[in-house]
């Protein structure tokens, strides 16, 4: 799928039908002048409202961008879900901080925030209202349903094909909300359309649900690399299972490497290549540079895809000093993203070579940060831009052109060698060595920094991922996953409030769920710590 169709059609599935943003009522009947009813007889519908489910990820309401906001009580560009994951994995962590003084947002980097947190809210019921909207879809495209609209049999291959990645759609927001939150309200599919409190579903349990939901929907799926752009395939749902595979120690206190192994391997032998410059990934026609990597996006364009949020705030706020905007292909710097000192050292490789992956700007930088609402503070960061690999602009000063990538393949390398070194089976530290060359090839321009098998530990893969993942959203996750996030064995600067770095709770590794959210329903229970 080119990112114009995709977004061409998301304000058809608008129109078709929306649901309200209450946390709450995590499925409310559709309020819309044409009704589910009518909508789903029309095959000609279907695609546009899954199209509607893809944009989620990108725009924010039903105009864009702003006017009438799928998410209530905020600014409506800071309810983006990439704007607000982009904030909760990568803004506690070394990667990132902000100069802002919007709100609570300081709270991030400082690792004080609270269940009051309005950012927090936001992305909570972001996660919620795109997990109803799949729900909805997936309703409507059973075989029940589809017989009783009278769908005709040629269309209902297509109609399996939509209804699977719409599953594939709210596995993915369940994980976010595994990952953020722990144990979070739950509503699928076979929940009856009714106001109603959900119960809390236990982060063990909602683990299991993912992973069986990714396992029933793989024969489902398009095969590898055989989607539209912007679309998911069976190589995502073997990715999002390699995700959840690493990580599944944190979340149900049970390794599952061996199956991290076994799924990364299936992506890295898919029909994927690695895209051949690692700049241009983050670049306006990344679609078209990148499209061999780049497994799952969430798709921007400046013209049909208007928001302050996504990749449009990644690139302005991280424009700011004596950056010239102009060369990012925007209007204006917000001044308000960079790194810490702390990032900035894991580019002190082991080799002593150029790794071109470190992309910052110094020029009247202070390496350190004293304050954190100074945006000359620490080192920016020129990752992503509006400008094309041909040195042209994207199509809109304002709204930019480049796509945020979900999921792409270098990310499977990475998770084979980790799965590896922890003792999955079915691998090898050969292969895994030679996985991590291919990154380190493409970001030094030859064998420069190529790494041998004694060099290859856990501490080196976690800062390659940092080098080669940076803002893309992994950070948080990562340095839980190594036990590094809370405590005292790594502090970056102003971690736990503190210039120098301080440890702070374990409880930490989990958001609170919002008083908002518990207000409105009783059933759900808070986190330990808040």
């Amino acid at each position: 799928m080119t990112k114009k169709f995709i977004y061409q059609v998301v304000l058809a599935g608008a129109i078709a039908w929306g649901l309200t943003s209450c946390t709450k009522d995590l499925d409310r009947t559709p309020i819309t002048e044409a009704t589910s009813a009518s909508v789903y007889k029309d095959f000609s519908n279907y695609k546009a409202i899954l199209a509607k489910l893809y944009g989620g990820f990108s725009v924010t309401g039903q105009v864009g961008p702003t006017g009438s906001p799928d998410i209530s009580g905020i600014d409506e560009g800071t309810s983006s879900y990439i704007r607000g994951y982009f904030q909760m994995q990568e803004l506690p962590t070394d990667e990132a901080v902000m100069a802002w003084n919007d709100g609570t947002i300081q709270d991030f980097h400082q690792m004080d925030w609270t269940p009051d947190d309005n950012f927090i809210n936001a992305m909570f019921a972001r996660l919620f209202y795109q997990i109803a909207q799949c729900n909805e879809f997936i309703r409507q495209t059973s075989d029940d349903k589809l017989s009783s609209n009278g769908i005709a049999e040629k269309d209902r291959e297509t109609a399996h094909t939509f209804r699977a990645e719409a599953r594939f759609l709210r596995a993915l927001s369940y994980y976010h909300a595994m990952d953020l939150f722990g144990s979070v309200p739950f509503v699928t599919d076979s929940n009856e359309v009714a106001y109603y409190n959900p119960n809390q579903i236990s982060r063990a349990d909602l683990f299991a649900y993912v992973e069986r939901e990714l396992v029933a929907i793989e024969g489902d799926m398009v095969d590898a690399h055989a989607n539209e752009y912007g679309r998911a395939d069976k190589a995502c749902v073997w990715g999002l299972l390699a995700k959840l595979y690493l990580n599944a120690e944190v979340y149900t206190g049970t390794a599952r490497y061996t199956d991290a192994v076994t799924y990364s391997s299936k992506v890295i032998n898919s029909g994927y290549t690695l895209a051949n410059s690692y700049a241009n990934m983050f670049k306006a026609d990344n679609n078209v540079t990148s499209e061999s990597e780049l497994m799952l996006t969430a798709n921007f364009d400046g013209t049909r895809t208007q928001t302050y949020g996504g990749t449009t705030y990644l690139i302005h706020a991280a424009v700011g000093g004596s950056m010239n905007a102009a060369n990012f292909g925007v209007n204006s710097g917000w001044g308000g993203l960079r790194a810490t000192s702390a990032f900035v050292d894991l580019f002190s490789d082991i080799t002593g070579a150029t790794d071109k992956r470190a992309m910052f700007y110094t020029e009247g930088q202070n390496r350190e940060i004293a304050d954190l609402g100074t945006f000359t503070d620490g080192y920016a960061i020129t990752k992503w831009s509006n400008r094309t690999s041909k040195n042209t602009d994207g199509s809109n000063s304002t709204f930019v052109d480049t796509d945020f990538p979900l999921m792409r393949l270098a990310e499977m390398h990475l998770t084979y060698a980790e799965a590896v070194l922890r003792g999955g089976t079915g691998g090898s530290t050969s292969q895994a060595v030679t996985y991590i060359n291919d990154l380190r090839q493409r970001a030094y321009g030859n064998t420069s920094g190529n790494i041998t098998a004694a060099q290859l530990t856990l501490k080196f893969i976690l800062d390659e991922r940092g080098r080669e993942l940076y803002w893309e959203g992994h950070r948080r996750t990562d340095l839980i996953r190594y036990g590094l996030f809370t405590g005292a064995s790594y502090v970056w600067p102003f971690k736990g409030g503190v210039p120098a770095g301080a440890a702070v709770g374990d409880f930490r590794k989990l958001y609170p769920i919002p008083t908002t959210a518990r207000v409105a329903n009783p059933n759900l229970k808070q986190n330990d710590g808040y």
